[in-house]
């Protein structure tokens, strides 16, 4: 019987529709994989971060809005990852300015990075190898948010130890599977 047989029209491409489907689909994605990043992030901002919970953060440096010390944007001038887990903080989530604000170290100098929202492309907690890729709205023109001062520490003295951020590959932390 005709009846009887599985058909899922909505699992095509949507090429016959006057109603744009696919473009709703991609828009929730997008909107529920920035949700949760914001509930992870204000979840450690108000009570921490539980076990052995840590967060990457990537962010566009070079989005309108993003606050950061020159010799930062010098040093990442397209792309930069953060990770939030032992030393960070200050992390705020402010969904009505839509920006995301934590204090790190870089090179035991301690910065304030403000970030759009619109400028994360991804979050990731490798505790529970959960990642989401966070795209902008296709639509989306970059948010205009005035760009904040980030504060900067005083200017090293000539005889300070050398403090040049050292990189370290993070394969070393991750677990393993025996």
């Amino acid at each position: 019987m005709e009846d009887d047989t599985p058909h899922n029209e909505a699992q095509g491409t949507f090429a016959n529709s006057l109603l744009p489907y696919g473009g709703w689909i991609e828009d929730a994605y997008r909107v529920a994989n920035r949700e949760i990043m914001l509930r992870a992030l204000e979840h450690a901002a108000t009570g921490g971060l539980p076990g052995g919970h840590h967060f990457y953060l990537t962010f566009r440096t070079d989005h309108p809005g993003v606050a950061m010390p020159q010799r930062l944007r010098a040093q990442y001038p397209a792309e930069m990852t953060i990770v939030l887990q032992h030393q960070f903080w200050d992390l705020s989530v402010d969904r009505e300015a839509r920006l995301v604000s934590v204090g790190l170290s870089f090179g035991g100098v301690p910065t304030t990075l403000v970030i759009p929202f619109a400028a994360i492309t991804a979050f990731a907690d490798p505790e529970v190898q959960f990642g989401l890729r966070i795209e902008p709205a296709a639509d989306a023109a970059p948010e205009p948010v005035a760009e904040p001062a980030a504060p900067e520490a005083p200017a090293e003295t000539p005889d300070a130890p050398d403090t040049t951020p050292q990189v370290i590959s993070l394969d070393a932390f991750r677990r393993r599977d025996q």
